[in-house]
Parts: C-alpha cells; structure tokens; sequence
C-alpha cells in the first residue's frame, strides 16, 4: 500500500483522475508494469510505498505484497461510541465526481438546489467519467437528490466493465420499499445500490438563484460576488455558506458512507462542486483558507484509497487536459487483470 502523500492544498487546484485507453501490463520478477504511450507505473512489493508526483503524472507506485481477494471485500463490523469504530478495514476505493455540465451551468446562472438536468455536454462529460473508472470496482452509489447527479452517476456505471446494474433505493415509504423489492438474489449479486441524499445536494444559493452571474455582478459589485461565492462562511442572501453546506455534507459522509468503507465497500459519490469541496476539506485535512481555493472540474473522477483509517488521494492531475494517468494499488491492479480475465 502506498504511504501517505502530502494532502494539504496549496493555492488553486483542479482535482481529476484519469484513465489511459491505451494502458496494458505485464507480470513478472514479483512485480506489474502498467505501460502507455504517455506513462510507465511499475508496482513493487515493499513494506513501504510512495507515490512520486511532479503534478503532470504519477512517475512510480509501490505497494505491499500482502492483499487479500479483489472481489470479496472483507466486512469489518463497526461498533458505535467504542475505539473499535474505527478498527481497520480492507483496503477500498472511494471515487469523487461532480455532475457532468447542467443547462444552468450553459447559461452562467446561478443553480444551487434548483433541480436541473445535464446538457449534451454534460451527459458526455459523464459518459467519459465512467470510461475513466471503468475498471474500479464500485459497490455502493452514492448522490444528492438532484436529477444532474443521478444522470451523471448513472451514465458513469454504463461504461463500467464490471457491468453491474445501478438501483435507486426508494425508502421514502414502506408501499416505496415493498413496490421496488428484487426477489432474485442473482440479480441482486448483478446489481449495485443508489442512494440518493440531500444532503449531498449542492450549497443552496438563496435569493442568487436562477440569476444571471455577470449580471448579478454587475449589479451588486464583482467583490461583493465574490465573497457570496468563494468566502468561507459568508453566505448570499438567504442562502447557505460553504461552512453551513459543510455541516451537512460531511456529518452524513461521516455517518452514512464512511461505515460502508469500513465495511470493505468500495463507493463512489456524484454530487456537487460545493458538498465535495466540503468531503475533499474532511479527507485532505484542509483549512477553510485551503478550500476556498479548491476548484473541482465538471464530470472528472477523483480516486481515495481508504485503508487503515486513512484516505490516500490517488491520481490528481493539473487539469482535465492531462491524459495518460493511472495511479495503481496493487489490489486495484490485480482487479483490472481480474476483469480482462472474465471479459475475454
């Protein structure tokens, strides 16, 4: 396993994780060669790992020996108000991805909780993102309860090779419960569960709602604007702060998604720029300085390793431009020889 990299974040970056069509391996002398033409990962066994980053790709990834079964997670059981909550889990992955482009987001309006859908680009931008993580495995979906979300995760799973159906989970009532209840438990192995959270919604923009940008800047000043977008805990109008979206996305990510890691499930989140700048300040430890620099591009996984209590970023370029990278664990590459296994 790779050791801890440096998690803080220094001015403004934009987090993505990428995947190279073009990536094959090799096995031999107790070590993987991942080879493309725009980047080499070896992977060796050791006790300690690093990953090296000039901030253009990933130049080397070590990891140890000792993994157990790509495809049976190991179910840790949690006990609550006890220092065994956070007893050690197997490793899993933990996949980030804002929405793909909303036709809110064409127009330069502000959208916050409004409720809609993805563009053309958008719904391309998500179908991209699922061919970048189409080889990690994914056993839980989670997004908000906004539709840009749920189409972007939804037509992310229908490039995953895995080829595991997603289900939205309807608990809303109990005729909800009964009237969507899969009886095969076949189908049931074949398929992976959506659970949509409004909590995870995007940082309600109040009275900006609906608004124009450039037109709202226009009429109450460029800093004024500013600061009702980029400030910590100033808030628009009647709207929420990023510290008062914070509150809400990360307590549920604490209650409800961080036991399925410690669990063995491996999960990935859609949501929004707002309450996953707020996830990434909890897992990067960052200050609310740090994340208010924080830019996240539209439609562009990012990938944590959780292990041992601890989440390691894994695959971060520069930009969305930045192709040709694909940060290995050991156990997320011998998944993917395991998919080339059964898919041909």
């Amino acid at each position: 396993m790779a050791a801890s990299v440096s998690h803080r974040a220094i001015g403004t970056q934009s987090y993505g994780y990428l995947n190279s069509p073009s990536l094959h391996h090799e096995v031999g002398d107790n070590s993987l060669r991942f080879i493309s033409r725009d980047l080499k990962i070896k992977i060796v066994p050791s006790r300690r790992g690093y990953i090296y980053s000039d901030h253009r790709n990933f130049d080397r990834v070590q990891a140890s020996a000792s993994q157990t079964s790509v495809f049976e997670p190991v179910s840790t059981p949690l006990q609550s108000n006890t220092s065994n909550s956070q007893k050690k889990s197997n490793e899993v992955a933990l996949i980030l991805i804002r929405h793909g482009e909303s036709l809110w987001n064409e127009k330069n309006l502000f959208t916050g909780c409004v409720d809609v859908p993805l563009t053309k680009k958008g719904v391309e931008e998500a179908i991209e993102a699922g061919k970048r993580i189409s080889n990690i495995p994914v056993d839980m979906i989670y997004t908000s309860a906004l539709i840009r979300a749920q189409m972007t995760a939804m037509l992310a799973m229908t490039q995953h090779r895995r080829r595991k159906v997603p289900i939205i989970i309807h608990n809303e009532s109990e005729q909800a419960r009964a009237w969507s209840e899969v009886f095969s438990e076949d189908t049931k192995k074949q398929s992976i569960p959506v659970i949509a959270a409004w909590q995870l919604n995007e940082r309600m923009y109040g009275e900006l709602q609906g608004l124009n940008k450039q037109e709202t800047a226009d009429r109450y000043g460029k800093e004024k604007v500013h600061e009702w977008r980029r400030s910590y805990d100033i808030p628009p109008p009647n709207g929420e702060s990023l510290e008062m979206c914070a509150e809400r996305a990360v307590a549920y990510f604490k209650d409800q998604i961080e036991p399925q890691l410690l669990s063995g499930k491996n999960v990935m989140i859609a949501a929004h720029g707002n309450s996953l700048r707020s996830i990434i300040m909890h897992l990067d430890e960052l200050t609310s300085q740090e994340v208010i620099s924080l830019e996240l591009s539209t439609g562009i996984p990012m990938l944590y390793i959780f292990k041992e209590g601890k989440f390691i970023r894994r695959g971060s370029p520069v930009a969305p431009t930045e192709a040709g990278v694909y940060a290995y664990t050991r156990r997320l590459a011998l998944y993917r020889q395991k998919l080339d296994e059964m898919l041909h």
